[in-house]
């Protein structure tokens, strides 16, 4: 049982991750860290963790955790996952890992250099629903892919927010762009070669609040927009030549809509819809890190599938300074 320590108190992690990580077939729920000891030890009691640490470099010297949790602010990300794997801990650290991909090359020398797990927390990767639209869109399901289709957005305005905190990495594109980009990637198994942006940014945070993504793939494109001032929306609709795919709830499925995919044929006359009822995304991460950690066979999100994402990323944000095609 892969002993879990949880670096923070935020709502990501008592909403979604511990209640996966009490479920796990293969880890335990060990501690909770925050810089305020009442807090931590509020948590776990909560939670039934059966310690609580008042600084997160206390439970990191802790020798009653393996592996730590990170969701603190995107712009910690790097500190803490280079800081956890010093101290000889496993890390899955919240999406996305880093501000820039050349930030990522040092959180990789920490994982070689300590010998432990690291991964980005990239859910959906883990929900069975991608599986197997991956297994459907390679296989000629719809034929010779196109265009991929996307919008996630939500209406967030709490200056309190760190969605809403540049300075803490907030933003829709680290927030929320990650997701049309890593699902296509993971579904095509293909990379970008250049994107186009429109990015606005809010007048009253400056984080970017609205932007819409033209990201070209060679052979097909993906087109998107997101939004922090919208309301809620998730799509994703893979299309091709011989029939489409289109997703209910490609991002937090089973929160916003039903765990179920439908492909289409070429007409539009027959439909199939796959459902996958129970299904939990950030279980099925749990347990697969956890037996990556034990040597076991698992498919996780690496560090260098982290690179490559977030290097998409920061070509969003040249192109939208630029106004022109930028290279990935």
């Amino acid at each position: 049982m892969l002993r879990w320590g949880v670096l923070s108190t935020a709502k990501i992690g008592r909403d979604f991750v511990i209640p996966s990580l009490q479920q796990a077939a293969n880890g335990t729920l060990a501690a909770i860290a925050s810089r305020d000891l009442a807090r931590a030890q509020a948590l776990s009691a909560a939670t039934g963790a059966p310690y609580a640490f008042g600084s997160y470099e206390e439970m990191l010297g802790s020798d009653l955790i393996d592996a730590v949790y990170i969701p603190l602010p995107t712009s910690q990300h790097v500190e803490w996952a280079v800081k956890a794997a010093n101290a000889g801990k496993h890390v899955l650290v919240e999406k996305p890992l880093a501000l820039k991909a050349d930030d990522i090359g040092q959180v990789i020398a920490a994982r070689d250099r300590n010998r432990v797990v690291i991964a980005e927390a990239f859910m959906v990767t883990y929900h069975p629903q991608w599986l197997k639209i991956r297994e459907l869109v390679q296989g000629g399901a719809v034929g010779k892919l196109r265009h991929v289709q996307g919008a996630f957005t939500y209406h967030n305005v709490d200056p309190a927010n760190m969605r809403n905190k540049p300075e803490l990495g907030g933003g829709a594109i680290p927030d929320i762009g990650v997701y049309p980009t890593v699902t296509t990637r993971f579904v095509t198994g293909q990379e970008p070669q250049r994107v186009q942006a429109r990015i606005d940014r809010d007048a009253q945070f400056g984080t970017d609040s609205y932007s819409s993504m033209k990201v070209d793939f060679g052979g097909f494109e993906l087109t998107f927009y997101l939004s922090t001032r919208m309301a809620a929306r998730q799509s994703m609709v893979f299309h091709g030549d011989k029939g489409w795919i289109e997703v209910t709830a490609p991002f937090n499925a089973g929160v916003f809509g039903d765990q179920a995919f439908t492909v289409w044929n070429q007409g539009h006359s027959e439909a199939t819809t796959y459902r996958f009822p129970g299904a939990s995304q950030y279980r099925n991460q749990a347990e697969a890190f956890a037996r990556a950690v034990a040597g076991e066979p698992a498919d996780i999100f690496t560090l260098e599938q982290s690179v490559l994402n977030q290097r998409v990323l920061d070509a969003y944000y040249r192109a939208g300074e630029s106004d022109r095609w930028e290279s990935v």
